[in-house]
């Protein structure tokens, strides 16, 4: 390791939105709201193609009606506080999620929207809140 201190290029401050292509706004849009709980913002200006701003705790889901990429495993987290409570929720709601499976000190499980988007629902360990 290096002694040398180096000045950062871009000072971070956290994650402000994740943008994802959809094949039908609607449909997303219902499935963020209603399935997730995510909530619709209604400051987006008219880029002349559908989509939609959500909230997220703190953070932004911008949904963009356009082609689909190819699934290379390409996803997002959603922090959970209780990952059974979610899983049982969304399979009563015909929604299918994979068990929820142990990685380094949390638990994760995933699902796809309606467009083929795959999602992780993270819930941390209490004592790592990572």
């Amino acid at each position: 390791m290096s002694d040398i201190v180096t000045v950062p290029i871009v000072e971070p401050l956290g994650v402000h939105h994740v943008s994802l292509n959809v094949r039908d706004a609607a449909a997303a849009l219902e499935f963020y709201l209603e399935i997730l709980g995510l909530r619709q913002r209604h400051d987006r200006p008219d880029f002349g193609f559908a989509g939609a701003w959500l909230d997220i705790g703190d953070q932004q889901v911008h949904l963009i009606e356009s082609a689909v990429p190819n699934d290379c495993g390409q996803h997002f987290a959603i922090r959970v506080a209780d990952i059974d409570a979610a899983v049982s929720g969304l399979r009563e709601r015909g929604i299918e999620v994979s068990d929820p499976t142990p990685v380094a000190h949390s638990r994760q499980c995933f699902l796809r929207d309606p467009s083929g988007n795959l999602i992780e629902l993270h819930e941390p360990s209490v004592t790592s809140g990572v």
